[in-house]
């Protein structure tokens, strides 16, 4: 999903992180790119979706329509997932293109049940049911960990979060809040008061969000701005909870790492067998 000049952008193609600057992508297209990537896979991108496809078809054997809870599969799939969070209850049905998703999906995945009440997994997957009773519903954790074991305990510490899942996702907080928590951290700085720009403009927009600051980079002024409101605020450490590395776009002056999650089924390999019964794998 591209920003900016979407004729120039009709397809593009990513191998490498050195193809995130040549495209001169923003923080939000290296947060949904940038993963795939780390993993080996190619990145396509564009909105000419039948040009992408073409392109991409004759060197690979899968291809994974990834719409972000944004879109809606262009191509018709052989297998169709959505994933839910219960950490939101009620989203999967009250938004779109969510609630179309989640009615045409084949595998339903219950995510973050780790973390949320067992309520309100029960509320979202009667949700699923009452839409889509054929789908296979998975649930599924997110464990979170910090880069190289750092440690956290006793430190103030700064967290920077997936700016979207915080902004118009509606999420009060993110991984790197629940990481901080867990590893033992003295304070949550809240960075409302250090903001400068259209960072304390997001702030305004959108005050459900706590003590974290969102990655906001649609464009270099505003990476700058956030950049200016990471260094002003009295933070120890910076938990970096956005997928990607963000100290290769901003300079900070505190110590940065990283929290990653990953996905874990709970009570078998649901998922696998959905993609050998479609003979994907």
């Amino acid at each position: 999903m591209p920003y900016g000049d979407l004729a120039a952008q009709a397809v593009q193609e990513f191998r490498s992180k050195d193809d995130l600057i040549k495209h001169n992508c923003t923080i939000e297209e290296r947060e949904e790119y940038e993963p795939h990537l780390e993993l080996g896979s190619t990145v396509y991108a564009g909105i000419d979706y039948e040009r992408i496809l073409r392109q991409a078809e004759p060197e690979h054997e899968i291809i994974v329509w990834d719409g972000g809870n944004n879109d809606l599969p262009f191509y018709r799939p052989d297998l169709h997932l959505a994933v839910v969070d219960p950490l939101r209850p009620g989203h999967e049905l009250r938004y779109h293109p969510g609630e179309t998703n989640v009615r045409m999906a084949g595998v339903v995945v219950i995510n973050k049940t780790d973390t949320a009440s067992r309520e309100d997994v029960a509320t979202v997957r009667e949700a699923v049911r009452s839409v889509n009773p054929g789908a296979r519903i998975v649930e599924a954790t997110s464990p979170i960990s910090l880069a190289n074991g750092h440690d956290l305990g006793g430190k103030r510490v700064l967290v920077v979060e997936d700016g979207p899942t915080l902004t118009h996702g509606e999420m009060p907080f993110g991984a790197g809040v629940v990481v901080a928590r867990q590893e033992g951290a003295a304070e949550l700085i809240d960075p409302r008061p250090y903001a400068v720009g259209s960072i304390a403009q997001t702030y305004r927009k959108y005050p459900h969000m706590g003590p974290l600051l969102p990655a906001m980079g649609y464009g270099d002024a505003q990476i700058r701005e956030l950049e200016a409101t990471i260094n002003a605020s009295p933070a120890e450490v910076l938990v970096v909870a956005t997928p990607i590395d963000l100290t290769r776009l901003v300079n900070v002056r505190m110590p940065a790492v990283r929290a990653t999650y990953r996905l874990e089924e709970v009570g078998g390999h649901v998922i696998e067998g959905a993609l050998k019964d479609q003979n994907i794998i």
